[in-house]
């Protein structure tokens, strides 16, 4: 008999998390696996709970929800053996996407991990970010954020609507109003980016905030970070190159970049603009400036 850890987000897609954490229990309960609820009244006390479960011996983590719980997963099960199933039932399920994996269909999904289950999971990278003058970090898989692209991240956070992308373009309005560049130094492993700039994303996967492509070539295993960064821009050419992110078209854009590292430091460099906001990564907080990245090549087993 499988033993399955099960936690559920209550309030992915809109309040429907709850509905498919229960028909997702039930459909692996009904397909003789041990399941054990890890769900509890906050994320912190949910990841504590599956963190103890995991050390006393789960056959594998499974997530039900959007991103943040794909970052709860990842946190738990990164660097350890321990396999992670995700049932997608968010709003934007980025990494789902990135992954192949069904969204919004839990019978497809409790189809999908039985399916890793039984041939083996998926080794994908993980990234770490912390301060860099700590040894703590925390684990995310999709992409970190911390230019104008997180301060709207920070205000959809804020927003119970629209859903998926919409909510990001009326964030990003709400916004606009007191945008000014800020000031980076971004450190790769063989390159220095310092500049004033509106947006430094390090990215794992190619979409986040529900569907927008920031990076169209990164790749979830080949042990390379994709780096965009985008020099100053005005208001009016943030909302005229807002809106191509969707299909990955800001690329295009002369003062946009994207670089490859292992290993990214990114500080803040208030001469030429002021501070950053605070970083974001799978859409959930991280904290401010300085941070250190790095990816860990198949640090995450996935079933898929």
């Amino acid at each position: 008999m499988i033993h399955l850890g099960l936690v559920v987000n209550p309030t992915a897609g809109s309040g429907r998390g709850t509905e498919a954490g229960r028909r997702a229990h039930d459909l692996l309960q009904s397909r003789g696996h041990k399941v054990e609820d890890l769900s509890a009244a906050t994320l912190a006390q949910a990841t504590d709970q599956a963190r103890a479960a995991a050390v006393q011996g789960l056959d594998a983590l499974v997530v039900v929800g959007g991103d943040g719980m794909v970052h709860l997963g990842v946190n738990v099960a990164a660097g350890t053996g321990l396999p992670l199933g995700i049932i997608a039932a968010g709003t934007g399920n980025d990494i789902a996407r990135t992954l192949a994996l069904p969204r919004g269909d839990v019978a497809a999904s409790v189809a999908t991990l039985e399916h890793g289950l039984l041939d083996g999971p998926r080794r994908v990278d993980a990234v770490r970010v912390g301060s860099p003058e700590h040894a703590a970090h925390e684990w995310y898989l999709g992409v970190l954020s911390c230019g104008f692209d997180a301060a709207i991240n920070a205000r959809a956070n804020e927003m119970a609507w629209p859903r998926g992308a919409g909510r990001y373009v009326r964030a990003l309005l709400a916004e606009l109003g007191r945008f000014r560049p800020y000031g980076y130094r971004v450190t790769l492993d063989d390159a220095v980016w310092e500049s004033a700039g509106s947006l430094v994303a390090v990215a794992n996967t190619a979409w986040f905030g529900g569907g927008f492509q920031i990076a169209p070539d990164a790749h979830v295993d080949d042990g390379l970070l994709d780096v965009v960064v985008a020099g100053p821009f005005t208001k009016p050419g943030i909302v005229k190159i807002f809106p191509g992110i969707t299909r990955g078209r800001h690329l295009s854009h002369p003062a946009v970049q994207v670089l490859r590292s292992r290993t990214v430091l990114i500080e803040p460099l208030t001469d030429l603009g002021p501070p950053p906001p605070v970083a974001f990564a799978d859409g959930e907080r991280v904290g401010p400036l300085p941070l250190r990245v790095s990816v860990d090549p198949g640090a995450l087993s996935v079933l898929c």
